[in-house]
């Protein structure tokens, strides 16, 4: 019998990226944040203190920026994200993130940690922190977002 090849890593990203997302959707659930969408995750991550420009932010979440201009509008529209004048041009506007918008992230970041405890749990944390390193390096992750 032929051996089976091995997965595309593709498909394994796309797999881990699935998990990731129903396993983050339970834990916010249980945290009493609810309906959060994939703007959610293009937007608030990626927004400094100071406001960021929705140029910038397309490119720091690698999408287009009619796709992330979108995402800041539906953010706008619940309230979790406003564009302000920017101070350093006058046709700019910055995108930043309002108190509700704000009060996001520690809760995101408590599920995420809840989920990579039980990851780290299943792999091991050695393995889970070689991961981690290896898509760091992949993706060229930059501190600070």
């Amino acid at each position: 019998m032929p051996e089976r090849p091995q997965p595309l890593i593709g498909l394994l990203l796309r797999l881990a990226n699935q998990r990731w997302s129903t396993e983050m959707d339970a834990e916010l659930d249980k945290l009493g944040v609810r309906d959060l969408t994939a703007a959610h995750a293009r937007v608030i991550p990626f927004v400094p203190p100071e406001g960021v420009t929705v140029q910038a932010l397309a490119a720091k979440a690698n999408v287009r920026k009619q796709t992330m201009a979108h995402s800041v509008d539906q953010l706008v529209a619940a309230g979790l994200v406003e564009r302000r004048p920017d101070p350093n041009d006058r046709r700019a506007s910055r995108v930043v993130l309002t108190e509700a918008g704000l009060a996001i992230r520690p809760i995101s970041r408590k599920a995420g940690g809840t989920v990579e405890r039980a990851w780290a749990d299943q792999l091991g944390e050695d393995r889970l922190e070689a991961l981690r390193a290896a898509l760091i390096e992949l993706v060229g992750y930059e501190s600070g977002i």
